[in-house]
């Protein structure tokens, strides 16, 4: 198989976006005009979907292409994700946590500002989410 068509078939893989690039990450994938408000709600319902897990600490951010994906929390074996609006109860990896908690952040704010911007980040990151390898987990705890 030539390395081309091993590429094809592979999923696509976000990278860790470095340090020099952090200070953009947050308005680039929130807006300007939202992303106070969006970071500090997607602290805020990181703890409440993992309260035995989740004390704070450095996220890691993620892109894909060159654009803002998902935000990431401290690195633990698993976090516990508990959503009591639809009944999911699991354990995810670190990087699932932070797709789960960023989608849930890029739905509300964007039902709540109606702004297109956000709801585009949430697409790009709910196909992103289709390809990972914890993806079941991932949809059963948004739906």
């Amino acid at each position: 198989m030539s390395i081309q068509a091993t590429a094809k078939n592979s999923r696509p893989v976000a990278k860790v976006v470095p340090d020099d690039d952090r200070l953009n990450f947050l308005p680039n994938l929130f807006g300007y005009r939202n992303y106070f408000a969006a970071e500090s709600l997607l602290y805020t319902v990181m703890g409440s979907l993992s309260p035995k897990d989740y004390s704070g600490g450095y996220w890691d951010f993620y892109a894909l292409d060159g654009k803002p994906l998902y935000m990431v929390p401290p690195a633990i074996d698993r976090y516990r994700i508990s959503c009591d609006g639809n009944g999911y109860s699991g354990e995810v990896s670190s990087d699932a946590a932070g797709i789960i908690v960023t989608l849930f952040t890029l739905s509300h704010m964007s039902f709540a500002r109606e702004c297109d911007h956000l709801a585009e980040a949430f697409h790009r990151l709910y196909a992103y989410a289709a390809e990972h390898p914890e993806a079941r987990a991932i949809f059963r705890a948004i739906d």
